[in-house]
């Protein structure tokens, strides 16, 4: 295999993602290109930050530029903080519901053709990707296709997405075998689970992108 065609496949591969939690951009930089990151996938519905401006959208499409970096901007399609309507029950955006949406079907559509060029990397805010919407709905939706899905976190180690799937059962207390539940099944309830404790509820005083010092464990 030849030095283009192997980085294609590793590409296609695998897909990363990352919360900028309170870094500063080059750590961010630097942890993204520890893992040969070429594109920088911005999930957050509105990325902007009033106590991180380093991570505002101008700024860090910039800085990324800077440093060899492509971004793309896919909170509209990819977002947590829906525009539409009908992705809401009783003021709280619903996973279930984002995902049957146009727009987060197109924004996978486009993510699963830059995966076939390029390194890529979900960027959102929350440090621990359990507690964030990149995991708990986009990963929920592409895991399964053919390529691994590798969380950095902020020390630069990598958790893959089945690794944090026995975690997320932990945290929801199913990491014990069901009688009535196969492993797969308890693995969709706790996505559902955790999904309705982080989602963002339209009474929520904060943008569901401010970051989160805390972290679920």
């Amino acid at each position: 295999m030849n030095h283009q065609c192997r980085q294609r496949f590793e590409a296609m591969n695998t897909l990363f993602t990352i919360g900028h939690s309170n870094h500063d951009i080059m750590t961010l930089v630097n942890l993204l290109q520890q893992h040969g990151v070429q594109v920088v996938a911005d999930v957050r519905s509105h990325p902007f930050s009033a106590r991180l401006s380093q991570f505002n959208r101008p700024l860090l499409e910039h800085d990324l530029d800077k440093s060899g970096l492509k971004y793309v901007f896919l909170g509209r399609e990819l977002g947590a903080r829906r525009e539409e309507h009908n992705c809401y029950v009783e003021g709280q955006a619903r996973y279930d519901l984002v995902a049957k949406t146009p727009a987060f079907a197109e924004g996978l559509r486009r993510l699963l053709k830059g995966l076939d060029e390029y390194r890529v990397v979900l960027l959102c805010a929350e440090k621990d990707p359990l507690t964030c919407h990149r995991t708990i709905l986009v990963c929920r939706h592409l895991r399964g296709l053919g390529f691994s899905i590798q969380h950095i976190h902020e020390d630069g180690s990598l958790e893959s997405h089945e690794a944090l799937e026995e975690r997320l059962l932990r945290l929801v207390k199913q990491a014990h075998p069901s009688l009535f539940a196969s492993h797969q099944e308890q693995i969709e309830q706790a996505y559902e689970q955790q999904g309705l404790k982080i989602a963002y509820r339209q009474t929520d005083s904060k943008p569901e992108d401010e970051f989160q010092p805390t972290s679920a464990s």
